[in-house]
């Protein structure tokens, strides 16, 4: 037995593993922490722990190998902007009385307000109803075909709402033989696709429809294709996250159409340069679109981890896998971290809304946050929108090699988010957006960042893990 006292040290180096507050505790009285971020995998659930042990495990490398063919997709092909016309023209499976929404599919009882009022909004401007009454009456009777956008390699941002003479931009990925759509962004102020239905928001749709599509469609025809994802690689450079900040984007993208815009014949070019001059969202539409030709092409790869649709309908949050046709649902997020227009506040927001969160899956937005100050401006500093960034660094497969951050050293942005990571460690993607009024159709209240549901990603994991269970561990699921 050993009789001699126990010495104390005199100097501490903690290392901490769990809650922060215990590091936060050390490092207030002066002593070196380190703190170890872990957390029990999957939240404890024993259903999800099974799935991650054989998804990271047994079946690891097959899983990895569908991932690597997943990220090379996203990460090498080359989308090109290549016209523009109305929907029911380039859109297969477009009907006379067709309206193609954001989100994954929703009865129209369900359907959140703002998003009504631009159903309603677009079906006036469609001529099917004479005022927004007959336009309700007709939704409530069930004679209007409400599809989800995605179900057509159609993407819409917010409230937006597709109908067949919409005019859409057309976008074409050699590499997958992939064909997408979005439409023609509608600019700001009183419009359809943040949930306005006044004579104005419809005017600007006909307007659209009318003028600023054929002027679109005669630069476009002059220009050639455009490679729309070196646009938003520069566009990064210059601050832009290309999502709630895409001023640089849209002006690159003007800059490319300008001489075939002077050199153009139509009668209204010169109202079609006003509004396009001020139209500083005018590329977004074009980057999704862009957005939603790679996810196509990676929604090909049977037995990936990765997500390949996340989207909302301001009721619902869907997320889809690739290789996997079916949706996994949450409740639409609120949307936090949120600078609002003055005499606005959080009691007047809508849930998150529209399908531009196909930019974080492809390294835009969230992911690249970290280089733009209007997101700092959002979450708090330059600091938090590196965070935010990192954040999803860590449950991505890898990084882009298109798009860098030159305030992070040119590393690329995160890329390929990996439902595996995602559920295991609890984060889920970020998504930075604008915020509509809940109720009363005054439209855009302020912007801010959605986060993600975790319930729909753990549902997707388990799907995942029962689809592979299906098979063989050398095949993927839906291999013959």
């Amino acid at each position: 037995m050993n009789d001699q006292a126990s010495v104390l040290p005199a100097q501490v180096t903690v290392v901490n593993v769990g809650l922060h507050l215990f590091a936060q505790t050390v490092s207030d009285q002066g002593r070196p922490v380190v703190h170890v971020d872990w957390r029990v995998p999957g939240g404890g659930d024993p259903d999800v722990v099974a799935a991650l042990r054989r998804l990271s495990g047994p079946l690891a490398e097959d899983v990895d190998a569908a991932n690597g063919e997943v990220l090379r997709r996203l990460d090498t092909g080359v989308p090109r902007l290549v016209g523009v016309g109305r929907a029911r023209d380039l859109v297969p499976g477009m009907g006379d009385r067709t309206l193609l929404l954001p989100g994954p599919a929703i009865e129209s009882e369900r359907v959140c307000d703002p998003l009504r009022r631009s159903m309603r909004a677009t079906i006036v401007a469609e001529g099917w109803a004479g005022d927004l009454a007959e336009a309700e009456q007709l939704i409530a009777s069930g004679d209007v075909d409400l599809r989800p956008a995605n179900h057509s390699v159609v993407v819409v941002p917010m409230a937006s709402v597709v109908g067949p003479t919409t005019p859409v931009w057309a976008v074409e990925l050699p590499e997958g033989r992939t064909r997408s759509w979005a439409p023609v962004g509608q600019g700001s102020g009183d419009v359809a696709w943040f949930g306005r239905e006044t004579g104005a928001a419809r005017e600007r749709l006909v307007f659209l429809r009318e003028a600023v599509a054929p002027v679109l469609s005669e630069a476009l025809d002059r220009a050639g294709p455009v490679d729309v994802l070196s646009v938003a690689a520069q566009a990064i450079a210059m601050g832009d996250d290309v999502h709630v900040r895409s001023q640089a984007a849209t002006n690159l993208l003007l800059r490319h159409l300008l001489p075939a815009l002077v050199a153009g014949e139509h009668p209204r070019r010169v109202e079609v340069a006003g509004f396009l001059s001020g139209n500083h969202l005018l590329y977004l539409t074009v980057g999704m679109a862009a957005a939603r030709s790679l996810t196509a092409w990676a929604e090909q790869v049977e037995g990936a981890s990765v997500v390949t649709t996340l989207a909302r309908n301001g009721t619902d949050l869907g997320v889809r896998l690739a290789g996997e046709d079916r949706w996994f649902l949450a409740p639409a997020p609120m949307i936090g971290h949120a600078l609002y227009h003055p005499g606005r506040g959080p009691r007047d927001s809508a849930p998150d809304i529209g399908d531009s969160s196909v930019l974080e899956l492809v390294g835009l937005g969230g992911a690249a946050a970290a280089g733009s100050p209007a997101v700092a401006s959002l979450v708090g500093g330059m600091s938090e929108a590196a965070a935010l960034t990192a954040e999803l660094d860590t449950v991505c497969v890898g990084r882009s090699s298109r798009f860098v951050l030159p305030t992070q050293g040119g590393r690329g942005t995160p890329l390929a988010v990996d439902v595996r990571k995602v559920v295991e460690r609890g984060v889920t993607p970020k998504v930075t957006t604008g915020i509509l009024h809940a109720r009363d159709g005054s439209g855009q209240v302020g912007a801010g960042v959605a986060e993600a549901p975790l319930e729909c990603f753990r549902e997707a994991l388990l799907d995942l893990d029962r689809r592979w269970a299906s098979v063989s561990p050398e095949r993927p699921p839906g291999s013959p």
